[in-house]
């Protein structure tokens, strides 16, 4: 039997958010544009914390999917994690509850947009229970240290200095992979899966516009893929998913507090 509960949302500090998160989350880097950090209370008990922005280059993100729409017509999910004495079903109750706050509180808004990170075995059940659209999969990139830590390319800068003084070169915007071998740093190639909620009558219009479909059949866990950089240009498929340590935050410790 489901439980069923009736959470309310309250805005927090951003600092009360990100210790909450970070004591829960998976990963500990947090996005760059978030706008709102939202608490789900049971009762005066903080359960779950949902984040609101953007993640990087959001006009693009948008725009590439629906050519009419800029970055203020949407918010994308940056984290969403609720403390682990909730139930699974818990997570679709909290966002029924967070669309209805952003349809009362930014009616602007016509998408709830996000992705599932199908680098660490993420292909997005949760939104698939809420009714997500899905609208088919990328293919990213990641680095993995040689301490085990997931690097997200745009925490590489001070890594590619000290990759163009290494080989000589004036402007990379990629490590090289003489220069990973030699750091004893991994590139690794996998599948981000993308989600989308209409917020109101209009943002179901517009479905009809967008340039990806929002009708493809659910990803399951066969859909997860990886490849590992094996030189320049050259990749061969893992047979199962790279091993991370998301406790380390060495080279993403500027991504790591609390953004707005």
């Amino acid at each position: 039997m489901k439980m069923k509960y009736n959470f309310t949302i309250q805005e927090l500090n951003p600092a009360d958010a990100v210790e909450f998160i970070q004591a829960r989350h998976y990963s500990k880097v947090m996005p760059r544009l978030t706008k709102h950090y939202l608490g789900i209370y049971d009762g005066t008990e903080l359960a779950g914390v949902l984040t609101l922005g953007w993640g990087t280059q959001p006009y693009n993100t948008i725009h590439k999917l629906f050519p009419t729409l800029a970055s203020k017509d949407y918010y994308e999910i940056g984290k969403m994690c609720m403390d682990e004495s909730y139930p699974r079903n818990s997570e679709t109750q909290m966002l029924a509850k967070v669309r209805k706050w952003i349809q009362t509180n930014l009616p602007e808004k016509q998408f709830l947009f996000t992705w599932a990170d199908g680098i660490v075995g993420k292909v997005g059940y949760v939104y698939q229970a809420f009714n997500f659209l899905y609208g088919g999969y990328i293919w990213t990139d990641i680095y993995i240290g040689p301490d085990g830590e997931k690097i997200h390319p745009r925490s590489t800068r001070q890594l590619l200095r000290e990759n163009e003084e290494w080989e000589g070169k004036e402007k990379l915007f990629w490590l090289t992979h003489p220069f990973t071998e030699h750091k004893g740093i991994v590139r690794v190639k996998g599948k981000q899966f993308r989600y989308i909620l209409p917020l109101n009558k209009n943002a179901g219009k517009l479905l009809k516009e967008s340039t990806v479909n929002w009708n493809q059949p659910y990803p399951k866990e066969d859909c997860l893929k990886w490849k590992v950089r094996t030189g320049y240009k050259k990749y061969e498929e893992l047979p199962g998913m790279p091993s991370f340590d998301l406790s380390v935050v060495n080279v993403n410790k500027n991504n790591v507090e609390a953004k707005r």
